[in-house]
């Protein structure tokens, strides 16, 4: 039980990690936070616990997949629409 979690959280910051390439901030800066919120949660022990935390990691996924899609549809519609009608 704890290898599967402990494998889901090294899935969630890899994938964090690759997401973080894109960052408008930058890939330095994102790594930095992510860190710090990793390691702000590396004592908690409780399995439920950290199913919701995983769960929540799941979640910024989702919210920065958004991003980045809406970041893409907003310069193809600047590059192939004429906004100044």
């Amino acid at each position: 039980m704890a290898n599967r979690l402990r494998s889901e959280v090294f899935r969630l910051y890899k994938n964090l990690l690759y997401l973080g390439r894109d960052y408008p901030q930058g890939k330095a800066y994102f790594r930095d936070r992510l860190k710090t919120a990793f390691m702000k949660n590396k004592d908690v022990t409780d399995p439920e616990k950290i199913r919701q935390l995983v769960a929540r990691g799941d979640f910024v996924i989702k919210e920065l997949e958004a991003l980045y899609f809406l970041r893409k549809y907003r310069t193809m519609k600047k590059r192939y629409y004429d906004t100044e009608k």
